[in-house]
């Protein structure tokens, strides 16, 4: 009865190979002919050199059904994106929205980049993780909006759906990389490219165990640069470029392109805070009427209210939480500096949304910062805690530096454009779209992409 039930599996299997064939003959189509052949006589091989252990070729047999499914899919889904005007669609991977309470930067530059790139004519979808009072599709400023699962299971949520074609066709795919990667060259054929906004050597070890922590690092900085080896990558500053290389990854596929500054931010709606006014976190008493706002749900959060009351300064600091664009604008420009003491950042994009609004930053020197921050010129940079209090002082009790200082910063801000990024991004992708048609052409393969134009 056990041998007749793995059999019974196998017709399984079976059935669906021989629905795919029928639709292949019909459409005229016999290249599958070649590649099933194969796997039917290396099945078949398979199957007499195990004659000799009946238990183990009714499993055999299910392998090799389950083989030629696979191949007869494949031959389908490569009919199926042939047989259509390709158009440079594009698929975005990445863990969150910009709409999730967590949702933080390196949101804000997917959704930026892809609705310009849907502006200039290609199709673009953003698959991420599910999360309370978001529908689980929507279009948005022409991007399509696909949730499913959570923090870790949208990871393997992206392979099902792209491997059951749930996404539908598209010519590239943009991966975005927060520590764990979407592993997408394991399961999709078209050309990958790596979007990384930092690597997090030092956020693993802060919000991990040891053992998680030397795991993740290890998938990050091994693993990671060997699966995506003949990946382009997106940096979005040069020093997130300098840490890849370090990782491994061949400098010449590394492209980058910053960040963009918010655009037509009208400052005139928030004058500056008649207090002295701190934005995001800084917690001292040395100036007096201080007030500090912390904005956001970062992981720090409930320790940073537990901190606040032990210390009694509850009247000094606010904490906001999670707030809209407009309100995170309007604190920003009430605010007379920016604390930004992250032990890393990519770029830091709040440093452009303070700039925009007149408001400096300190920050530490490390990572994208340095290029974000003009040290002593739009903001200040320090190598210590004690350096960062003195800063936020300086800033604080200098009327004259502050106003200095936040002018420059939005004249530099604007010299970073979300159009320029997005124009950098659209020839990258028709690069690799060329490429992987000159490689079909001489293979003598259907051809499965349009170039777009680069422009």
């Amino acid at each position: 009865m056990g041998t007749l039930r793995v059999l019974a599996v196998a017709m399984i299997p079976a059935g669906l190979t021989v629905v795919l064939l029928e639709s292949m003959m019909g459409a005229g189509r016999v290249a599958w002919a070649w590649t099933c052949g194969a796997v039917a006589v290396a099945g078949m091989v398979a199957i007499v050199q195990t004659a000799a252990r009946p238990n183990v070729v009714p499993s055999v047999m299910v392998a090799v059904h389950a083989s030629l499914l696979g191949v007869a899919a494949a031959h389908v889904r490569r009919v199926l994106a042939a047989g259509r005007p390709a158009r440079g669609a594009v698929l975005i991977l990445n863990w969150r929205d910009r709409a999730h309470p967590q949702g933080g930067g390196s949101e804000v530059y997917v959704e930026e980049m892809a609705r310009r790139l849907v502006a200039g004519g290609r199709p673009v979808g953003v698959f991420c993780a599910a999360h309370h009072g978001a529908p689980r599709e929507e279009v948005r400023h022409g991007v399509r909006f696909v949730r499913r699962g959570g923090r870790w299971t949208v990871y393997g949520w992206a392979a099902l759906y792209h491997v059951l074609g749930r996404f539908g066709p598209h010519d590239v795919v943009i991966d975005v990389h927060n520590g764990v990667p979407f592993f997408s060259p394991l399961y999709c054929g078209r050309p990958v490219v790596v979007l990384v906004h930092h690597v997090h050597q030092e956020q693993w070890a802060m919000w991990f165990g040891p053992r998680v922590a030397r795991l993740g690092w290890w998938i990050e900085s091994w693993l990671s640069p060997r699966v995506y080896r003949k990946s382009d990558y997106v940096a979005v500053s040069s020093a997130t470029g300098r840490d890849l290389e370090r990782l491994g990854v061949d400098p010449e596929r590394i492209t980058v392109i910053h960040n963009g500054a918010p655009e037509g931010v009208d400052i005139a709606r928030a004058a500056r805070a008649s207090h002295p006014t701190i934005c995001y976190v800084g917690l001292t008493k040395e100036v007096p009427e201080l007030r500090v706002r912390v904005i956001g749900r970062g992981p720090s959060l409930d320790s940073l209210r537990v901190l606040s009351d032990r210390l009694g300064i509850g009247d000094v600091v606010r904490f906001d939480g999670f707030v809209g664009e407009t309100a995170k604008t309007r604190a920003l420009a009430e605010a007379w500096v920016l604390a930004l003491p992250s032990v890393k950042e990519g770029w830091g994009l709040v440093v452009s949304e303070a700039a925009a609004v007149a408001t400096p930053a300190v920050a530490f020197r490390l990572g994208g910062l340095v290029e974000s921050v003009r040290d002593g010129e739009t903001g200040i940079l320090v190598d210590s805690f004690e350096g960062f209090v003195e800063a936020l002082r300086s800033i604080l009790v200098d009327e004259d530096l502050r106003d200095r200082m936040g002018c420059a910063a939005r004249a530099y801000g604007a010299g970073f454009r979300w159009e320029e990024s997005a124009a950098r991004l659209d020839a990258l992708l028709a690069d690799l779209e060329r490429e992987l048609v000159e490689e079909q052409i001489r293979a003598g393969e259907p051809v499965l992409a349009t170039p777009a134009s680069g422009g």
